[in-house]
Parts: structure tokens; C-alpha cells; sequence
């Protein structure tokens, strides 16, 4: 049995880290893993429970497959909780392929920093256990490496997911700006048409009181 820990720390706060952990997949850095799909999701006392189906590429050297068999797509089982009035976030994921000779078992907790919470810190442990097949020390190693190497490209997929949301969050506030500006505009023109209407009304009153005037005033000449 092998163990892999590894602390990371994000320069973003924990909401913000928390919402890029769920569209981490797919990403250009983890091509690897190919899809998630939602088994189950629920709340309960206010924690958010889920359970996915992560399908991803392994791609074992061929002594390894000789040993454990292959597979063209491999599946995990990750479950997950949210506690967003605690501000954390864990998931655990199992291996359910090769489940007979070989057992991952990850754990990762996103928490705000205990010194910075503008800033998130990441948590990650790896056991792994390789069982009923030849050079298992040697396949334990071998999963340990590929763990780590993973885990690297998945705090650069994190990072690419953050710069998608903060792009998008500027597109949305670029286009309600653009909203705001043309309703403002579309109201200062409803209002300089209505104040235009307004001005004309009141002169043609006045031309018209005007005009009865001058009208009342040649009657009364007249009877004279």
C-alpha cells in the first residue's frame, strides 16, 4: 500500500474554487478524463450530497495490461459534500474498474485558507493498493507517480476553469452594462419626445387662448 499527500493553495477564495471544481471536466490540461455523469444529488440539512460517474483513459503500459487486463474507458465512483455554511467542500473517489487487482482511493478537501481566507487551500490524499498480481510494489509506484502528475494538471485545469468564469462573469457585466446604457438612452429619448410633445401642446393651447382672445376682442369692437 501506498500513500500520496499533497497541500495546494489557490490564490482565489473558497466560493470561486468551490464552483470551478464542478466544471473542472472537460479542460485542455486533464485530457485524460473524458466525462461525468450525475448518478444522484441531494440536500440534506443543508449540505449538498452527489455522486458521479467519471470516465477517463488510464493508458497502462502493455506489461501492465498483460497482468490486469485493459480497458478502452475506465470508471470511477466519486461522491461529494458541500457545506457551504462550513465552507468546504470534500470528494472521494474509488476506482470501479480493475477494481479486482487494484484499489485508488483520493480524498480531496477544499477549505478557505486558516490565515487568508481570500485564498482556498487544497488537501489531497491517495491511497493506493495493488493486490493478487506480480510486481506490486512496482504498480503501486508506478499509480503514486501517475497520481502526482495528474494532481499537477489538475490545479492547472482549476486555473483555466477560474479564468473561464471570470471571463464570463465580465462578458455578463460588459452586456448589462450595454443593457443599462441603451435603456438609459432609450429612456432620455422617451422623455425629450415627450417633453418636445408637451412644449408643442402647451403652444398650440396658448395660440389657441390667443386666438380666442383676438376672436372676443373683434366681436366687441364690432357691436361698437
Amino acid at each position: 500500500m501506498k500513500i500520496w499527500t499533497s497541500e495546494h493553495i489557490f490564490n482565489h477564495p473558497w466560493e470561486t474554487v468551490a464552483t470551478a471544481a464542478w466544471r473542472k471536466y472537460p479542460n485542455p490540461h486533464n485530457p485524460a478524463v473524458i466525462g461525468t455523469d450525475v448518478v444522484e444529488r441531494k440536500v440534506v440539512d443543508g449540505v449538498l450530497h452527489t455522486h458521479r460517474l467519471v470516465s477517463s483513459k488510464w493508458g497502462f503500459p502493455r506489461w501492465a495490461q498483460a497482468l490486469i487486463g485493459s480497458a478502452k474507458i475506465c470508471y470511477a465512483s466519486e461522491k461529494s459534500e458541500v457545506h457551504p455554511s462550513l465552507r468546504k467542500m470534500i470528494l472521494k473517489t474509488v476506482n470501479l474498474t480493475f477494481c479486482r487487482y487494484i484499489a485508488v482511493d483520493e480524498t480531496l478537501c477544499y477549505t478557505p485558507h486558516p490565515t487568508d481566507p481570500s485564498k482556498t487551500l487544497l488537501k489531497q490524499e491517495a491511497v493506493v493498493t495493488v493486490q493478487g498480481v506480480p510486481l506490486t510494489a512496482y504498480m503501486e509506484d508506478l499509480l503514486t507517480n501517475k497520481i502526482s502528475l495528474n494532481a499537477g494538471k489538475g490545479r492547472q485545469a482549476m486555473e483555466w476553469v477560474i479564468n473561464k468564469l471570470n471571463a464570463e462573469v465580465k462578458d455578463l457585466t460588459k452586456s448589462t452594462d450595454e443593457i443599462l446604457n441603451h435603456t438609459k438612452r432609450s429612456f432620455d429619448d422617451i422623455t425629450s419626445t415627450a417633453k418636445k410633445s408637451m412644449d408643442d401642446i402647451s403652444q398650440k393651447a396658448i395660440k389657441s387662448l390667443d386666438d380666442i382672445q383676438n376672436l372676443r376682442q373683434s366681436s366687441s369692437f364690432k357691436k361698437f
